[in-house]
């Protein structure tokens, strides 16, 4: 019972040219942030302590980011080579983190007092950084939520029977501000969705509850056209989505068990930590190397899928110097090789074990993150090349033009860094 029958949808041309310029950014940084980072324990600490709601809401006094800088945020994020942020307005503890009016649940009612989101949003827009916004279906505080579906939350001391029409209608009240408010919203990311599912990797994955999200999808369009629609539902597509995403999965991978679904003809999108936790856990020190980070991109790209890459600050505002150095790094090979990523599609080979083919125009790039045992990679199809070279230092690479595919030698070839980028210009 995913959506009413006869649910159709045609996007808007904003819309379908939203999509295209999504598909071009390639790279986001997802924040993970707010009252839960308080407890160092990662974004899950309420359900995974079972602490109850009068319990939790202890923490609104304790949460105080007195070290919050939006420009530094955004800033962050620009140097790393990022197009745009999708942020955490409200995550499954239900805590707002902006100034809404349908609930005190917020973050202007702690000592901070300030509307983060507001000051976040002013400063991508000064700094040319597009801003999605994650927004959680599921709730583990609100008691009109439908928790005795849920999977989740079964330990936060809920008794009172649950009411779908109340809890709809708040969310449709606060996604209302959120496009109303807060200027052109690039995309809400929904997660949550999975709550009322039989657990992942059961032959039944159908929804316990009538989500209503022809309801929701359309007030989302009607209020602005161009933002799209995603939802971690870990499902197919269903009518009013905009893009498909991946947690912790490049497309047609699935390693975290979560990825069931094949990828779509709808932009694509992987989700990925920083280190091992989404939000900001003080034990967590399983940092992603640099090459990592790179590939990950990479990797991305040569399946037509960006990287929302995610970072968890400190309670503090802070974002933690570790994930800065390395973004940064990441960043710096970008502006040599951004080329080879940014506004690119999936090459024409698939994604190999040495590494992925991505391309622009009459420009193929074969990222190469280790050398192929044969020591030569063949491309299908007639080419008409005009030159084959490295993209650091220009060196030529050699190459022969078969009937039916394209030969390029890697005999001698050295490898640099953490992809080298061959860089092959067509006719």
């Amino acid at each position: 019972m995913l959506m009413a029958n006869g649910q159709n949808y045609t996007p808007s041309a904003d819309n379908l040219a939203a999509r295209e310029h999504f598909r071009e950014n390639r790279y986001g940084m997802f924040i993970h942030w707010g009252l839960s980072s308080v407890l160092g324990d990662g974004e899950w600490v309420m359900n995974n302590r079972n602490i109850k709601v009068e319990d939790y809401k202890r923490l609104l006094r304790a949460f105080n980011p007195v070290d919050f800088d939006a420009a530094k945020w955004v800033s962050t994020a620009k140097n790393a080579g990022m197009k745009y942020i999708v942020f955490i307005t409200r995550h499954h503890d239900g805590f707002s983190n902006w100034d809404t009016k349908q609930s005190d649940w917020k973050i202007t009612n702690t000592p901070y007092g300030k509307d983060v989101l507001k000051l976040l949003a002013a400063e991508c827009k000064r700094q040319g950084i597009q801003l999605g916004l994650y927004y959680s279906t599921l709730d583990w505080s609100r008691s009109d939520y439908p928790y005795e579906t849920g999977r989740t939350g079964k330990g936060t001391g809920r008794t009172t029977k649950s009411d779908y029409a109340s809890y709809l209608q708040f969310m449709k009240n606060q996604l209302t501000e959120l496009l109303t408010n807060y200027g052109s919203i690039m995309s809400i990311w929904f997660d949550g969705h999975w709550d009322q599912t039989n657990p992942e990797g059961e032959a039944d994955r159908s929804s316990r509850i009538d989500w209503k999200y022809e309801e929701i999808y359309s007030l989302i369009h009607r209020l602005q056209p161009q933002c799209l629609i995603g939802n971690n539902h870990h499902l197919s597509p269903i009518p009013g989505e905009d893009f498909q995403m991946f947690e912790r999965d490049l497309p047609g991978e699935n390693k975290s068990g979560l990825s069931f679904q094949k990828a779509s003809e709808l932009p694509l999108e992987t989700c990925e930590t920083i280190n091992g936790s989404w939000g900001y856990n003080i034990t967590d020190r399983k940092y992603k190397t640099v090459s990592q980070v790179v590939q990950l991109l990479a990797g991305a790209a040569g399946r037509d899928a960006n990287l929302l890459l995610n970072i968890g600050p400190m309670p503090s505002g802070e974002i933690q110097p570790e994930f800065r150095d390395t973004l940064a790094a990441a960043g710096n090979w970008l502006k040599q090789f951004g080329a080879s990523i940014y506004g690119t599609r999936k090459g024409p080979l698939n994604a190999q074990e040495w590494g992925v083919t991505t391309q622009k125009e009459k420009r193929v790039y074969i990222h190469l993150f280790k050398l192929p045992a044969e020591k030569m990679i063949s491309l299908p199809g007639t080419w008409k090349v005009s030159s084959a070279k490295l993209m650091a230092g220009s060196s030529s690479v050699k190459y022969k033009q078969q009937k039916e595919n394209l030969e390029i030698s890697l005999e001698g070839l050295q490898l640099n860094g953490p992809d080298t980028v061959i860089e092959i210009a067509l006719k």
